[in-house]
């Protein structure tokens, strides 16, 4: 005598596709909520940024240290090519 498989109940069957979709649900749910906690921690301040500001202010300043170093050279150079030429009008015979 062989018994046949019992088919669940409609109930257990309704209850179990419930269950399903309620977890479905959860997922997404999960799924949504994972994704707002990555993007709000990697849009957050990265911990280098004020290392970085640091060194960008720093290299401005270096920046405008060359700059103002780069004109008075020229100024210096202006200045002894001027020379130069008065000198080499002394020298010339008139």
């Amino acid at each position: 005598m062989s018994k046949e498989p019992t088919k669940p109940s409609d109930s257990l069957v309704q209850q179990l596709l419930a269950e399903r979709r309620e977890l479905k649900v959860a997922v997404e749910r999960l799924k949504i909520e994972l994704a707002d906690a990555q993007q709000a921690s990697s849009g957050g301040p990265d911990p280098r940024l004020r290392e970085l500001q640091d060194e960008i202010e720093r290299l401005r300043y270096q920046l405008a240290s060359a700059r103002a170093e780069a004109t008075q050279m020229r100024e210096e150079r202006d200045e002894l090519s001027a020379g130069i030429e008065r000198a080499l009008e002394q020298l010339s015979p008139e």
